[in-house]
């Protein structure tokens, strides 16, 4: 990792709808000219827009959604892609999955985080998940920014990002 370069980071869920899409902005709004966050799944949703309760939680935190779509993440294994330093996978099931080869090999880790959207309840109560894996990932994602990424080689990386991941409970 150079100081120089931003960190390229890739969020993958399975539909790219919510948590890897909150992921996204975060990293995006927080990380500023040291990382440049995207988010995919393997079967994005069919309108590509984000989950509007993600959207809502992170405009109620004051994180710009412009430019979040839903994306497959096929358009990250192209050759116009960007070169990824770190994919992070945020649910299970992603984690499960025969991920695609990602040109450069990057180093990769997962962090579990519930699916907000299958809180099944009143809108406040949807919200309220929503927000709550938001700041959990707002957490995680400050406690990367603070390695030091400029004396860190790619299997250092992938072993701090692996250290990250939430504790089971």
């Amino acid at each position: 990792m150079t100081a120089h370069q931003p960190i390229h980071v890739l969020f993958l869920c399975s539909h790219n709808a919510a948590r890897s899409q909150m992921a996204e902005a975060i990293l995006n709004h927080m990380g500023g000219s040291r990382f440049r966050a995207w988010s995919a799944g393997r079967e994005p949703r069919p309108d590509g827009q984000p989950h509007p309760l993600a959207l809502e939680a992170l405009h109620s935190a004051g994180i710009d959604t412009a430019g979040l779509r839903s994306k497959s993440w096929d358009e990250f294994v192209v050759a116009e892609a960007p070169p990824l330093d770190l994919v992070i996978t945020l649910c299970d099931q992603a984690a499960g999955e025969a991920c695609p080869v990602w040109p450069g090999q990057p180093a990769t880790a997962h962090w579990s985080y519930e699916d907000p959207s299958l809180v099944q309840a009143p809108h406040e109560e949807q919200l309220y998940a929503f927000k709550h894996v938001l700041h959990a990932l707002h957490q995680r994602l400050e406690l990367l920014m603070s390695l030091p990424l400029s004396r860190l080689d790619k299997f250092m990386l992938e072993h701090h990002a692996r250290e990250l991941a939430p504790r089971a409970r």
